[in-house]
């Protein structure tokens, strides 16, 4: 009898074609790294415009809560323009206020270096005349030294670094020119598509899940709903707890700097607390920032501020982040350190920001796998080490 033909299982085929396609991406590597780059180009207001949209729909969700329970249901689907028009309201009023609170501090800033300045300049003429009276045979040295040749070449100098130099300029203007307009573009686009997904994210959200159901099996779909519930939850809470303790941080400063009359406690407090949003490393850039403007005012007060931050880093680390952060990220301090370090080196400030509640969604899902699978396990041993019925008598 003819014995019948096997074909290989279908993982080994998968296996099979997997490492071809591996060993031909790694041969092509430049082409597929600048096909993706163009094709990331291409989508990439549409990314940025939805994570636009997901950081605006945080207050918006917010506000539409609270006016639904001011008017007690009753406005119905006008709540949604509403909410939306006070979300944009509230965010370009906190970026006026913050302008216009570090304009004038940065003005007042620039103004005491250019003093400062000034008194260097005069306190370096009074020192030359001090050594010029200190060494009276110093310029009959520099008149020994033969400066001809460098006198006489430097016209020549002078006019190849300008050309370079004008060179370079223009180059750099186009190129500048051509991001600034590239920057703007991809804005208005991602702003525009934002609002679009914000005022009709329910029909999105159904066509999304009717296109999903119609091509995933059940299993995949529930257990595909509930990565989307943890994702938006930890997010959610990541960023407005982050928002949250970076006010709070900044109003402190504030407050403290003020008791203390040290100088730009506007200023210093905005860009503490703008720093602050940054996990681990943020606080400490606004405390040099800040410690470098005070010191051209007063260095023994820019010692004051560091201890001041020192003081309030510790109150920040050990009572604010913990209760206000620390139960949304639900992440272990090594975790977080090393998700903030990862992200850093690969995306820099972005991945600061998105690798700690990522890592955090990973963390929480591979916790409640690990769990459910204990759970299993433990029922399976209990019912095999569990008791025979007596038999029933005859």
């Amino acid at each position: 009898m003819k014995s019948q033909k096997t074909w290989p299982p279908i993982w080994t085929v998968v296996l099979v074609l997997g490492a071809v396609v591996l060993y031909w991406g790694l041969n092509h590597l430049g082409p597929i790294t600048r096909a993706l780059g163009t094709l990331l180009g291409f989508f990439f207001p549409f990314f940025l415009g939805l994570g636009m949209a997901f950081l605006l729909n945080i207050p918006m969700r917010a506000i539409e809560r609270g006016l639904n329970c001011l008017t007690q249901g009753k406005a119905g689907k006008g709540l949604r323009p509403v909410s939306l028009i006070l979300t944009l309201l509230a965010v370009l009023g906190v970026i006026t206020g913050v302008v216009f609170v570090v304009i004038p501090q940065l003005a007042d800033t620039a103004r005491s270096v250019v003093s400062q300045v000034s008194v260097f300049l005069s306190e370096c003429q009074v020192w030359l005349q001090e050594l010029l009276v200190r060494y009276p045979d110093l310029p009959d040295f520099i008149t020994s030294l033969d400066l001809n040749a460098l006198i006489t070449d430097l016209p020549g100098k002078i006019t190849a670094l300008l050309d370079s130099a004008g060179s370079q300029v223009v180059n750099s203007s186009i190129t500048v020119a051509t991001s600034v307009f590239s920057g703007v573009m991809n804005f208005s686009i991602a702003f525009v598509f934002a609002l679009y997904v914000l005022a009709g994210k329910e029909r999105i959200f159904r066509q999304f899940g009717h296109l999903l159901a119609a091509f995933l099996p059940d299993r995949w779909l529930d257990r595909l709903h509930y990565v989307a519930r943890r994702v938006d939850k930890i997010f959610s809470s990541f960023f407005t707890g982050q928002c949250v303790e970076a006010c709070i941080l900044g109003a402190l400063f504030f407050i403290s700097m003020t008791l203390l009359r040290l100088p730009f406690a506007s200023l210093v407090a905005v860009l503490v607390g703008f720093t602050a949003l940054i996990p681990v490393f943020g606080a400490f850039i606004g405390c040099v920032v800040g410690a470098l403007l005070i010191l051209v005012e007063n260095p023994i007060q820019a010692l004051w501020f560091v201890i001041l931050f020192l003081v309030l880093q510790q109150l920040e680390g050990n009572l604010i982040y913990p209760r206000v952060v620390g139960s949304s990220v639900g992440l272990p301090p090594i975790w977080v350190l090393a998700a903030v370090t990862v992200g850093g080196s690969m995306f820099g400030l972005v991945g600061m920001l998105l690798f700690i509640p990522t890592v955090s969604v990973l963390y929480s899902l591979l916790r409640d796998t690990i769990r459910r699978r204990l759970r299993e396990k433990a029922a399976r041993a209990a019912g095999e080490q569990a008791p025979e019925p007596p038999a029933k008598p005859s």
